[in-house]
């Protein structure tokens, strides 16, 4: 008797054991498996990849002002279909993508008895999931106030994340704007008091990688990142700081309803390989509106990195046209304080005779009014709509091509419809649009079609600026394709050619990284439109070798493709634009880096190979690869190597 009691509890322990999990999905190729389970009232999921766990029961949720969808859920019902679309964008890294993924939607009620779904695709090393939200009785519009969507990993797992900067703090109160340092290979749950930016990498010790992003951010929203928690392998998705925005506007998100949140997007592979060819965060969203015109990407010139305020005149706009046009660039950008050196009237002029060399105007705005006290000149015209459309019709009649919009306030919604509403506005008056000083672009490549990149990252001013972030050029070079690059368009505004980031090219700033590095970056970094700094004084002083691979090198991608590399220690990747392919890599190491290399797009070919000796220099030789597509390299400490066809 006694056995049979024990085996009708052992069998119930097992049945509630089952119902426990209520919904599993794979990706097409079978690899990847999410579950979901329903459990003592909360909703949690986890990943799988082929047997071994890259992300542990993890929570899911979210807390409105009207009804808590965190606690006392019930499991209702669940539904699996199928997603597929092909498209094509010429501003990421691939340009033609076919997006393939198995869906499960799956639906609880709470104590309220109000509903709310839960959107998962899989594709192939992907997943994508966001919450939708049904009316409620009454109610068409919450507030989300707080998400607990969480990410517990393995115990063995090592960090690659960047703290998100304290709120009205740096330069002119400017701070977030996603530009610290990462550090590799840090240990799981070390806290940060403002939490860490997205996206962020995770290695599963010998199991894998994991990288955590968003996409689908517009001004129905806030933008967030991520929190560590009291359980050290568990991170949370959290929203802005109050005191962001200069302490204006709500930390959560106004919603209408039925509403829908912003893609919380994993990332999982054996290797780095799906890390850096992901195509996640595009393949989930779609335009928001038609472009007005075709919109025109490529390089551009840039006097202030190393010439700084003092350029911002006439004349040495005039030589960096030139300059401009003799490299054959698209672009030149006008920066900060143009309005008042320059003046209004006497920029017609410049934008007539940047015409006649055939090259386009950019022109830098601030875009603070109220979020900052960043001085810098023009102010206050892109933050109100009457004077937006205002200015943007005055420089669509002067044949501007597009405005570098800078100091932006956080992640707040208030924030995220700032941006939309740029972006919006200049697509009427036919204008392409970077953002500086600002958050990382969630899809946005593909949902406005005049974006044309973000800064987000510590990029080449900071070299200018600080002897430390130049010993750890390599260091963070290496990480990007990894991290930043991967989800999202990054100006970065470097490759000098200058060995002394000055404009008199001697005495003080000294690069530690060699030319070939600096050029390799130029394929390395990917945005649309990418300014260079590339100085006047290179068209003497740097060999012509380097000169020709900068008139060469394009900005725009038909596909990427992952070589070899490690996060924080070197990184070589292949990008193609339409039959030419570019291999580049960098080394942070303090010894060089010998690899043999598979390079099947170059089998049995001769190439143009860019290397560095030991002490640095820079040459450019004639090299055949075997019909294997076998080839060794070696690349130096702080240096750098191109292979082109």
């Amino acid at each position: 008797m006694r056995k049979k009691v024990l085996y009708v509890l052992f069998s119930l322990f097992l049945i509630s054991k089952s119902f426990a999990q209520v919904a599993e999905i794979s990706s097409p190729d079978g690899y990847l498996k999410l579950q979901v389970f329903s459990e003592e009232g909360k909703a949690s999921y986890n990943v799988i990849l082929q047997g071994k766990a890259m992300l542990e029961k993890s929570p899911l949720g979210l807390v409105t002002n009207e009804s808590n969808f965190s606690k006392n859920l019930t499991f209702t019902d669940s539904q699996k279909d199928v997603v597929s679309k092909k498209y094509t964008n010429e501003k990421i890294k691939k340009s033609e993508i076919d997006y393939k993924a198995n869906t499960l939607f799956v639906n609880f009620s709470n104590a309220d008895q109000h509903q709310i779904g839960i959107e998962f695709q899989v594709s192939n090393n992907n997943i994508a999931f966001r919450y939708n939200i049904p009316p409620m009785k009454e109610r068409l519009s919450v507030v989300v106030q707080s998400e607990k969507t969480g990410y517990k990993f393995p115990s063995q797992t090592t960090t690659f994340l960047s703290p998100m900067m304290k709120p009205m703090t740096g330069f002119a109160r400017t701070a977030p704007s996603y530009e610290s340092g990462y550090k590799a290979d840090a240990e799981l749950g070390i806290p940060s008091d403002y939490g860490y930016v997205f996206p962020g990498l995770f290695h599963i010790g010998n199991e894998g990688w994991v990288l955590l992003s968003e996409t689908g951010v517009n001004s129905t929203y806030c933008a967030s990142h991520l929190e560590t928690t009291a359980e050290k392998s568990l991170y949370k998705v959290a929203y802005p700081s109050i005191a962001e925005n200069n302490g204006f506007g709500s930390t959560g998100a106004a919603v209408s309803l039925p509403g829908k949140t912003p893609w919380r997007t994993i990332t999982v592979g054996n290797s780095l390989k799906p890390v850096v060819e992901t195509t996640i965060p595009f393949d989930v969203v779609d335009p928001m509106y038609e472009p007005s015109q075709e919109y025109q990407f490529g390089k551009s010139t840039w006097s202030w990195i190393l010439w700084q305020d003092n350029s911002m005149n006439y004349d040495d706009q005039v030589k960096f046209i030139d300059l401009a046009a003799t490299l054959k660039y698209q672009f030149i950008l006008m920066d900060a304080l143009w309005d008042k050196n320059i003046g209004k009237d006497r920029m017609k002029e410049l934008i007539q005779y940047a015409k006649s060399k055939n090259v386009g105007v950019l022109l830098w705005y601030n875009s603070n009014g109220a979020a900052n006290d960043a001085p810098m000149g023009p102010r206050n015209k892109m933050s109100s709509s009457i004077e937006r459309k205002k200015e943007m019709k005055w420089l669509k009649e002067l044949g501007v091509k597009g405005l570098k919009v800078d100091f932006f306030g956080g992640d707040k919604q208030e924030t995220m419809r700032l941006y939309e509403d740029i972006l919006s506005d200049a697509n009427d008056f036919g204008l392409t649009i970077i953002f500086h000083g600002a958050t990382l672009p969630r899809g946005w490549e593909v949902m406005y079609p005049n974006y044309a990149g973000s800064e987000a990252v510590l990029a080449s001013e900071m070299l200018y600026f600080s002897e430390d972030v130049r010993k750890q050029e390599a260091f963070f070079a290496t990480l990007h394709p990894f991290i930043r690059n991967t989800v999202g368009s990054m100006e970065f505004g470097g490759t000098f050619l200058n060995k002394y980031l000055t404009k008199s090219n001697r005495d003080k700033n000294k690069r530690h990284t060699t030319d070939g590095f600096q050029l390799a970056t130029a394929v390395l970094f990917q945005n649309p439109v990418q300014m260079f700094g590339i100085m006047p004084n290179n068209l003497t002083d740097a060999p012509e070798f380097q000169l020709s691979f900068m008139k060469d090198v394009p900005t725009l991608w038909d596909e990427t493709v992952f070589i070899d590399g490690y996060p924080g220690k070197y990184a070589v990747v292949a990008r193609r634009h339409t039959d030419q392919w570019y291999v580049a890599g960098v080394n942070a190491e303090k010894q060089s880096q010998k690899l043999k290399i598979k390079l099947p797009m170059f089998a049995g070919k001769n190439l143009k190979y860019i290397n560095d000796d030991a002490k640095g220099n820079t040459t450019e030789k004639e090299v055949k690869v075997n019909t294997k597509g076998d080839f060794t390299i070696e690349i130096q400490p702080n240096g750098g190597f191109v292979l082109r066809n």
